[in-house]
């Protein structure tokens, strides 16, 4: 009976899979004039494609004479709209070329999909207007972000507190910081917001309240030797960054020692959002196989999806003492169902000094045998060699790090677990 159910279900699998199939096809044979012409067309320089008509409700102008000379190009499959339909997060891959540099590879990002972008739309008339629909251009005077005017100097966290995760508890430090890094002013360098034109400080206020990736990039700078991937600028809603390198899951299965790199590299990064000479501690709260990329050349793991960073100020925490400010807190373990799953406070993160929430969330999310992601399980370091699996202390790091047994085992694990791969990583060199 059972291998009757299961030929029956693989039948239709394939009678799907056909259906499928069949489907595109058709559709590539009734659109074949249309497809010619997207491959020929390059949709990079029209003011529609890239939704310049919304500005200021967008991300930047800083790249548009690039976009719109023609300097970018979609790759291949990117320039056919029937694939859309696939790319729900709107990532695509482009060559941008300079005349002395030649052309480079580089990740445009519409930073939402298409229901997240008409739902910024929608939120701004409703703010302005109580309704969904309305003039955008007109409507974006009567909300907060056009409060936020040339009269005003700073831009203080009574005012953004809470737009995203960036700023769930923002310093006024770190706001001075955004507002002197922006990227999408031609004067960049002062932290006073009423030295930004007012388009330019619509955009920033838009950016932090919907996507703040853009800034987390600007902020935080790879240039500086932050875990970021590089930020190059922006055109309506398309934001460009570097690209980096295959994610890091094309490397699930990679040598053995390979893997024990990037496990070391993915640790390193969490030691050094969490404590670093700047007194700023960033938590990643989406941490997966996705939102990680690894260079070909040099082999460096660089974070490339930044919009659920939270930033907490350590300077402020001390200066205010909050509640159990200098308890040290530990990360609850959390044994769910679905992939990537983290367990956090953001009111918690943002009042304790020592919190080891990045170690938690990159042991128990890529590194542990906790870690599931597209059916496997395991972690990046499955399967390791006779001798370690039977010397045993790397199972039981990697188990403390992601459910720790002890009070504070967490803290202990993960120091250990980065001195062991350390050690693992230059005896496999």
């Amino acid at each position: 009976m059972l291998r009757l159910v299961s030929l029956k279900l693989g039948r239709l699998y394939r009678y799907v899979k056909l259906a499928v199939l069949g489907s595109l096809a058709a559709a590539l044979v009734l659109n074949t004039h249309s497809l010619l012409a997207s491959l020929q067309r390059n949709e990079l320089s029209e003011r529609r494609f890239l939704q310049l008509n919304k500005c200021p409700a967008c991300w930047g102008t800083s790249w548009c004479r690039k976009f719109l000379n023609g300097q970018l190009r979609l790759e291949s499959w990117g320039r056919l709209r029937l694939f859309d339909f696939f790319n729900v997060k709107n990532v695509y891959f482009a060559r941008y070329g300079e005349p002395r540099e030649g052309s480079r590879r580089v990740v445009l990002k519409r930073l939402g999909s298409a229901q997240e972008l008409a739902d910024i739309d929608t939120k701004i008339c409703r703010r302005a207007t109580g309704r969904g629909r309305c003039d955008l251009l007109q409507a974006l005077h009567a909300t907060e972000f056009a409060s936020l005017n040339g009269d005003v100097r700073l831009l203080t966290p009574d005012a953004v507190e809470g737009w995203s995760d960036l700023v769930h508890c923002p310093s006024q430090r770190l706001l001075d910081r955004l507002v002197r890094r922006y990227a999408e002013t031609k004067d960049s360098g002062s932290f006073l917001l009423r030295n930004l034109k007012d388009s330019e400080r619509m955009q920033l206020l838009i950016t932090l309240a919907f996507n703040p990736e853009p800034l987390v990039l600007q902020s935080f700078p790879s240039d500086e030797g932050w875990p970021f991937a590089k930020y190059l600028g922006a055109c309506g809603r398309m934001v460009a960054v570097n690209y980096v390198g295959e994610e890091l899951w094309s490397y699930f299965n990679a040598p053995w020692e390979k893997r024990v790199d990037l496990a070391w590299q993915l640790m390193e990064i969490a030691e050094q959002l969490t404590n670093n000479d700047f007194e700023f501690a960033l938590y990643l709260l989406d941490v997966s196989f996705d939102n990680f990329a690894v260079g070909p050349r040099d082999g460096k793991v660089i974070i490339v999806d930044a919009e659920n960073v939270l930033v907490a100020d350590k300077r402020l925490i001390r200066q205010n003492k909050p509640e159990n400010w200098d308890v040290w807190y530990e990360s609850k373990f959390d044994d769910c169902d679905k992939e990537a799953c983290l367990s956090f406070s953001k009111e918690i993160l943002c009042a304790r000094v020592t919190v080891d929430h990045n170690y938690y969330a990159i042991c128990q999310n890529l590194l542990s045998r906790h870690a599931t992601w597209r059916g496997t399980s395991g972690g990046l370091l499955h399967d390791p060699p006779a001798e370690i699996a039977k010397d045993g202390r790397l199972e039981a790091l990697l188990d403390e790090c992601a459910n720790p047994k002890k009070r504070y085992g967490r803290f202990q694990a993960a120091k250990e677990l980065r001195e062991y791969l350390a050690q693992l990583s230059s005896n496999v060199r």
